[in-house]
């Protein structure tokens, strides 16, 4: 959830966006690197092809399949408007450069870059 916001908040000032919009994420990867760098793709994707942003993302869960994982959410938000919405970077991508995913006890730090 935290990484959606950060990519969210590198685009614009999330606090801004209003949950007009509720959609249902459902991506499978084959392993977790992977899965975050599909989550977070999503998310651009979603802009670029719908022009939605969004500011609230609620995982409902991170399961195994007998292929990898597969991650399940429900995210809100809203159609960018320039007058409302203040542009920040565009992201062309994410990539797997320097991405890192430590757990410790009771967190996980992720870390990823964004290709802008």
């Amino acid at each position: 959830e935290s990484a959606a916001l950060a990519t969210t908040e590198v685009m614009t000032d999330a606090e801004k966006l209003r949950p007009l919009v509720e959609e249902e994420v459902e991506i499978e990867a084959w392993d977790e690197e992977a899965l975050l760098y599909s989550w977070i793709e999503e998310i651009i994707v979603r802009f670029d092809t719908k022009g939605n942003l969004y500011s609230r993302f609620e995982v409902s869960g991170v399961e195994e399949t007998g292929e990898g994982l597969r991650l399940r959410a429900r995210i809100w938000g809203e159609a960018f408007d320039p007058k409302r919405h203040p542009q920040r970077m565009g992201i062309k991508a994410v990539t797997y450069h320097r991405m890192e995913i430590e757990r410790g006890p009771g967190e996980v730090t992720l870390r990823f870059v964004l290709d802008v």
